[in-house]
């Protein structure tokens, strides 16, 4: 099967890592990476894969399968078009929109499938299968990895634990505009290092403004890397508001507490003003009932931690295959269709 893994924004790199993965291990597959140049300075495995940044080579390459953990692909590319998610935040804006773009959804859980397949029965013109999400391959695989690392940045600091802020970017829902004051207070009161991991959108303003705090405090520290999941597993505890994250962290059984989510399913601390900080915090380390709430997560929002999401999204792409086959392009109306072309641009038919 040519397969084609396609990165918009960065964060999808992470996502779709675990699927090049395993379909290069069966040693049967052709794997072209897509790569939106205007939002990557630089592709992180430009020396691992083989990729591109033009959508004329996507097209020429005629993919049979085209996985996307974003809202959008050009409705003129060959392939089955899968939407694999970009994260857990079922309550964000848009995320059970049907955008028509794509022939079938693999969703992460039993929450999010009742939802899509209510949307397939109404629509008509998609399928929904439940896969799990494929960044939870990596994670089984790496669960252990950071352990040494962990252990050092303890002892050079003299702390104990380890606390990861990961906000989400929106402006709506980010909690980057008051908790700076309070997150500051939690680390000068607590015995704790504190990892400040943004989203790769977040205003630039705000990311020169908690570097700068980075550098003025020794047990705040400012990290970079394409994606969080290193910092999800070495951290104890993760502050957050309305971030997708909160939910992979949740499916790690580590305690989360939130400024103003706005998620309607709340199964960690919640809190409504940055004072109230340090008291979650002290609260949530020590809260044996948040246990049960937390699998109630992992049962309905992601119960596929077994390592065998990519093994199961191949499957169905090739199960789709061969009762449908191949689509040469998916049917969208005019908005669509000048939408796909305004985003990535045009190609030449064959």
């Amino acid at each position: 099967m040519r397969i084609v893994l396609f990165c918009e924004n960065k964060y999808a790199v992470a996502i779709l890592h675990p699927i090049h993965e395993y379909a290069y291990s069966k040693g049967t597959h052709k794997i072209l990476w897509y790569v939106h140049a205007p939002k990557f300075p630089e592709f992180p495995l430009k020396d691992e894969v083989e990729y591109t940044t033009s959508i004329q080579e996507v097209y020429d390459f005629s993919p049979e399968a085209i996985f996307v953990p974003g809202n959008i692909v050009p409705y003129y590319l060959p392939g089955v078009k899968i939407q694999v998610f970009h994260g857990y935040a079922g309550e964000k804006k848009g995320h059970f929109i049907i955008r028509h773009y794509f022939d079938t959804y693999f969703t992460q859980g039993p929450f999010f499938t009742k939802r899509f397949k209510e949307l397939a029965e109404k629509h008509k013109n998609f399928e929904v299968v439940e896969t799990g999400w494929p960044k939870q391959d990596w994670i089984k695989k790496h669960l252990h990895d950071f352990d040494n690392e962990k252990k050092a940045l303890l002892q050079k600091h003299g702390k104990s634990s380890i606390v990861l802020y990961a906000p989400t970017f929106s402006p709506k829902l980010t909690s980057l505009n008051s908790i700076k004051e309070a997150l500051v207070q939690l680390v000068h009161s607590e015995d704790i290092i504190l990892m400040m991991k943004f989203h790769p959108l977040t205003a630039k303003e705000w990311v020169e403004e908690y570097k700068q705090l980075a550098a003025t405090e020794k047990n705040i520290l400012w990290v970079d890397d394409f994606s969080v999941t290193k910092y999800q597993l070495m951290a104890d505890l993760m502050i957050s508001d309305t971030s997708s994250t909160v939910y992979e962290f949740l499916l790690l059984n580590k305690p989360v507490v939130t400024l103003k989510s706005a998620s309607k399913h709340i199964c960690w601390s919640n809190i409504q003003e940055p004072q109230e900080l340090h008291k979650a915090y002290t609260e949530a380390i020590s809260d044996k009932e948040a246990i049960a709430r937390r699998r109630w997560i992992i049962e309905n929002y992601d119960p596929y931690l077994d390592g065998k999401v990519a093994e199961r999204m191949l499957s169905a792409a090739e199960d789709y295959i061969k009762r449908y086959g191949v689509p040469t392009e998916r049917k969208v109306n005019l908005w669509r269709k000048y939408t796909s072309i305004k985003t990535f641009g045009r190609i030449k038919r064959k």
